[in-house]
C-alpha cells in the first residue's frame, strides 16, 4: 500500500478528503496520512499570491523534508463583486487566520446593498509524487446569501449557496457536499491520476 501525506492540519479538510479518497479509489492502494501521522508540527507559511503557489509551497515543503509523496491544497472563495476577494486570503480575510465568523461578517458587510452576489469556491491541489509535481483544480459556482444558514461544514459554508440548490453548503451533509464541492472535484481528479499509476 502506498502512503500519501495530505499537507494540512485542518481536521475538516482531512475528513472531507479522506471520505472522497475512500469512495473514489478503485482499490485501497493509497493510505492517506496527515501531518500528525508523520510527526510534522511545522507551520508552513503560505506566502504565495495564488492558490497554485500556496498549494505548491506546502507539497514541496513536506516532500523535501520528509521524502514522502505528498499533496497540498489551497482553497478559497472568489466573489465577483469584490474583484475576486477574499480569494487567496480567504482564511484570514478579517485579519486573524481561521476566524470564520469574522471573515463571514466582513464579506456580508462588503456586500451590503450589492445585487450581484455571484461567487465560487476554488481548490487547487499540488501533488508531488516521486519528485514530479502535478496540479488538479476544482471549482463550484454559487451565490452569497445575505444571512447565515446551517451549522455543518466550515469557513464560508453558511453563506455559500451552490448553483442549482436552495440550501447552503452548511445545510448539507458531508456526503451531499462531497458530491459537488470544489475540493471533491479536485480530489477526484487527483484520484483518477493516482489510479493510473
Amino acid at each position: 500500500m502506498q502512503q500519501l501525506v495530505f499537507a494540512t492540519n485542518n481536521a475538516h479538510k482531512l475528513e472531507e478528503v479522506d471520505a472522497i479518497l475512500r469512495q473514489a479509489q478503485d482499490d485501497s492502494r493509497i493510505k492517506l496520512l496527515s501531518l500528525n501521522d508523520i510527526n510534522c508540527q511545522d507551520n508552513i507559511a503560505e506566502t504565495g499570491t495564488t492558490f497554485r503557489a500556496n498549494a505548491s509551497i506546502k507539497s514541496h515543503y513536506i516532500y523535501n523534508k520528509y521524502l514522502v509523496n505528498c499533496f497540498g491544497d489551497d482553497s478559497g472563495l472568489e466573489i465577483d463583486a469584490l474583484n475576486g476577494d477574499p480569494g487567496v486570503y480567504s482564511a484570514r480575510y478579517a485579519g486573524e487566520h481561521g476566524n470564520h465568523a469574522a471573515n463571514i461578517v466582513k464579506v456580508l458587510q462588503n456586500l451590503a446593498g450589492v445585487t450581484n452576489r455571484k461567487a465560487r469556491f476554488r481548490t487547487v491541489i499540488s501533488l508531488v509524487w516521486n519528485g514530479d509535481e502535478h496540479f488538479f483544480e476544482g471549482t463550484v459556482e454559487g451565490t452569497i446569501r445575505e444571512q447565515l444558514s446551517g451549522s455543518a461544514g466550515f469557513g464560508y459554508d453558511p453563506i455559500f449557496q451552490p448553483d442549482g440548490y436552495n440550501i447552503t453548503f452548511a445545510e448539507m451533509s458531508l456526503a451531499e457536499k462531497n458530491a459537488i464541492s470544489h475540493r471533491a472535484i479536485a480530489v477526484e481528479k487527483l484520484v483518477a491520476f493516482l489510479n493510473t499509476l
